[in-house]
Order: structure tokens, then sequence, then C-alpha cells
């Protein structure tokens, strides 16, 4: 039974990069998978389609997965199917529900398959169990239906607060790399939005003054 559960929200499925992979005649290897009968794992298309951010927040939650099932430890809200496991196989007809339904209008389609797998979750884990949503609390689409079932569970990280899409994913994708785990805060009751941290400081560059730094005689000239 896992003592953590990551929530990750979905990647946009109705955007520019949705469709080159909903082209009956897109050229790439994940679109021509997604055509055929073996699909393609659900958290690989949801990397392509928000790249950087959604890729950081499946990186860093198969960093920080603890215990469980991989159902129960990470689980991806989808549009029209609830909690997803980002193993489960998804093909182009799946991707076309998703780019169907408008999650930030209340649709039924998106908020009777996610209660019901929420609910599902709150039984199968124990009432020790944090569920940590990686995505924005800033709206109501998320965090209103885990907050009824979890209530003071319901955890984010902190340094989450200002930040952008891009700069999360930034600081998710680094945090696993280091294997620095983040701060998590109640969403009950959290400041919802906040002034913007400053940027993340580039690793290139990071790495060069460190190595700058213990190797002086071998500075760029």
């Amino acid at each position: 039974m896992p003592t953590r559960v990551f929530v990750l929200s979905p990647a946009r499925s109705d955007g520019r990069r949705a469709q080159m992979l909903l082209n009956p005649a897109g050229r790439s290897e994940l679109a021509a998978r997604l055509r055929e009968s073996t699909g393609a794992e659900l958290g690989e298309v949801f990397s392509f389609l928000s790249g950087l951010y959604f890729r950081g927040k499946l990186t860093y939650a198969r960093a920080f997965a603890q215990g469980g099932t991989s159902w129960e430890s990470t689980l991806i809200i989808t549009a029209d199917r609830g909690l997803v496991a980002p193993a489960t196989v998804v093909r182009r007809e799946d991707l076309e529900r998703f780019s169907e339904v408008d999650i930030s209008s209340g649709d039924d389609r998106y908020l009777i398959p996610l209660r019901r797998d929420i609910d599902e979750l709150a039984k199968r884990i124990a009432d020790s169990t944090d569920v940590v949503l990686l995505g924005s609390i800033a709206t109501g689409k998320y965090v209103d239906p885990l907050l009824d079932a979890f209530g003071s569970r319901l955890l984010f990280p902190i340094d989450f607060v200002g930040r952008g899409d891009m700069s999360r994913g930034g600081l998710l994708l680094r945090s696993a790399r280091e294997g620095r785990e983040l701060e998590y805060v109640p969403v009950e009751g959290a400041i919802r939005r906040g002034s913007r941290p400053p940027r993340l400081e580039p690793i290139r560059a990071r790495r060069t003054a460190r190595s700058s730094a213990s190797n002086p005689g071998k500075r760029d000239r």
C-alpha cells in the first residue's frame, strides 16, 4: 500500500501537438503507433503533448513514489476516463475523445468518472496516505473533486506558487535529477496565486560555474 500518491494534471489534448498525432497522415513514430492496435502509453503521449511540464511531472512522480502498485502510486487525470495509470495504453480514438471534453466547463463526461475513481482511490489507501497534486491549484477543476475526498491530506509543492508551466516542469526535472524532494503543503487554505519567484538558474550554467571553481586553471580563454 502506498504511503504517498501523486496525481498528475492532464496534458491539453486539443492543441497543435495533439493535431500532429491525430492527423491520419501523421508520419511521426508516435502518431503511427497510436493508429495501430498496440497504441502507446498515456504517459508518453501526454509527455509529447505537453513537453517539459508533463515530462517533469511524470519524471518527478516516478522518482519519489513510495510503495504500492503502479496504479496506486502515480495517477493521471484524464478528460473522460477518470484517474489512469501512466502505463495505460491509449490509441488515436482515445485521444480524439479527450479532445472533445472541456474539463474547465464542469462537463459530466469529465467529473463523473473522475469522482468515481477518486472515491475508489480513497477506499484503497490508508487514512495516513498523502495525496500530492502535481498541477495547478489556481482553479477548482482539479482541486475541488480531490478536496472533497481527501481534505487536508491533499498536498501540493509550495514552490509551484507563482510559477508558470515551463518553470514548474524545469523545477520538477531538476529535483528528480538531484534526488531532492520538494516541500508539500495542504491545498486547503493555501494561497493559490502568488508573486513570481526568481527564474531557475540554467543547469548548464551551474555546472560550468562549479567546474570553473574546482579547476581554476582551466577557465575559458
